[in-house]
């Protein structure tokens, strides 16, 4: 294989050219290594290099829908067997998992060569990847724009052409901030679709869901294949699935009533790239057959950041103190960025009863959205309010959260509601800004139903391809 050819394929079809013989999985692996050599200095996507196991992997005689393919994982909840899991902080202990996340284990039965992991803010706190102790990972379109948060580095490292596919994790937009921002498909799962056992039994009362981040979106769909299921001990399970993902893809979603929104909860305008976006996308699926009308769930105006923050806030505190139990001590002054040591202070100060009491505001607005929901099949919007924010823009050294998220405080209204209601969703790159940044659109469905998105996302892959779009840097 030429270095020309490998960023032609997605996964599957990297996969399918080691089962026909065409390439052997060691080489994919040594392209793949290639690539982060020489585009990872410009775009900080991996933070850690794990060259000798995913050299090991692609030798091994394991026989998956993915064998042989180059994959990375976050720096967030992918614990692997003998390296380490930081979360972007310094306080984190570099102390190697004794054994591997049961993630981890279905990625590699999947038969994925893991060849590193990739950089995310402190705590995963941020839409945006920067942090003290890696560095900002640099978005492959300009490089002086932020890569979303906090699967940055896996959005990067896909969009770049590194890898096909990278892990990602979704507590509030993680995983579709970051592919909005990059180009790329960002799939949440419903919620408690994916495990994240054995140290975990949810995150945040349900927020967290794992993932991938892909270029194409059968990739998003055969990943999911591979990957959920009930582990013993979850606290709950997700809906059944009636069919496999990948089949999904390729049938027809029908005509769907598909709801479209164009202000944020509160209301208040969204960048005219992002307006533009969702006008065109909605004429589109207009034209695809689908009946389309202007609607939105009734939220109120402060939903979701009244519930979400103060619950986010919590959940740092209950990491931090962790973590001090395991070290025997607390974070040293310059062992926390400033941000996160205010939005620690903001957790530690969160009974347990006003915790539960934000637990039962989600879900009483989760049985609103449930509602709008009963009769519309989709509601779309941007991921984002505005394209990818210039690197900078948030301040990590400021110790006050409304000051330090005073210049984007308005940049994610929409991706923390399906982390809230367990809904899934999936961020496609169907637009451009005016200058030349990916702007994508985000697509949410009943509770349970990944069949809908995965049916009308290829269906929109198909009418306005993104397949040779490619940012600068690139193969």
């Amino acid at each position: 294989m030429s270095f020309g050819e490998y960023t032609r394929y997605d996964g599957l079809g990297l996969a399918e050219l080691v089962r026909k013989g065409d390439v052997k999985a060691e080489e994919l692996a040594e392209e793949a290594i290639a690539r982060i050599e020489k585009h990872n200095p410009a775009i900080n996507a991996v933070v850690s290099k794990l060259y000798d196991i995913g050299r090991a992997a692609a030798k091994a005689p394991v026989d998956g829908p993915f064998k042989g393919v180059p994959f990375l994982l976050k720096d967030a909840f992918g614990d692997l067997a003998g390296t380490t899991t930081r979360l972007g902080s310094r306080f984190r202990a570099g102390t190697a998992a004794t054994e591997d996340a049961a993630l981890a284990k279905r990625f590699k039965k999947a038969g994925l060569s893991i060849l590193g992991k990739t950089n995310v803010p402190e705590f995963t706190l941020l839409p945006t990847t920067e942090s003290a102790l890696y560095g900002p990972a640099r978005n492959p379109w300009n490089v002086n724009h932020s890569t979303g948060g906090s699967s940055g580095g896996a959005a990067a490292a896909v969009a770049a052409g590194l890898v096909p596919l990278a892990h990602a994790n979704d507590s509030g937009g993680s995983i579709r901030i970051p592919a909005s921002s990059c180009g790329l498909v960002g799939l949440k799962p419903t919620r408690a679709r994916t495990s994240l056992g054995p140290d975990y039994g949810d995150v945040l009362s349900g927020l967290c869901h794992e993932h991938v981040v892909t270029r194409s979106v059968r990739d998003s769909a055969a990943m999911l294949d591979c990957t959920h299921g009930y582990e013993p001990g979850a606290p709950y399970a997700a809906p059944h699935v009636e069919r496999p993902f990948l089949e999904e893809a390729g049938r027809k979603p029908g005509k769907l009533r598909i709801a479209f929104s164009k202000t944020n909860p509160a209301g208040n305008p969204l960048h005219a790239d992002c307006v533009k976006g969702v006008e065109e996308t909605a004429k589109l699926l207009a034209d695809l057959g689908h009946e389309v009308v202007e609607a939105a769930p009734p939220l109120k105006p402060e939903e979701p950041g009244s519930i979400f923050l103060p619950m986010w806030a919590s959940w740092l505190a209950s990491e931090i103190e962790g973590e001090a139990l395991r070290r025997g001590r607390g974070p040293k002054e310059d062992e926390l960025e400033g941000l996160t040591w205010g939005l620690y202070e903001i957790g530690k100060q969160v009974s347990a009863a006003q915790y539960l009491m934000l637990v039962k505001e989600a879900q009483a607005m989760t049985r609103r959205v449930a509602g709008f929901m009963e009769s519309h099949d989709v509601w779309l919007t941007p991921t984002l309010a505005s394209p990818p924010i210039p690197l900078g823009l948030i301040d990590i050294n400021e110790r006050d959260p409304l000051k330090a998220f005073a210049p984007a405080v308005d940049y994610v209204p929409f991706t923390p509601i399906q982390n809230l209601t367990g809904q899934p969703a999936i961020s496609l790159p169907l637009a451009m800004s005016s200058d030349g940044l990916p702007v994508g659109m985000m697509f949410s469905a009943r509770f349970g139903d990944e069949a809908t998105l995965f049916r009308l996302a290829a269906q929109l892959e198909e009418a306005r391809p993104w397949k040779d779009r490619h940012p600068a840097i690139w193969n």
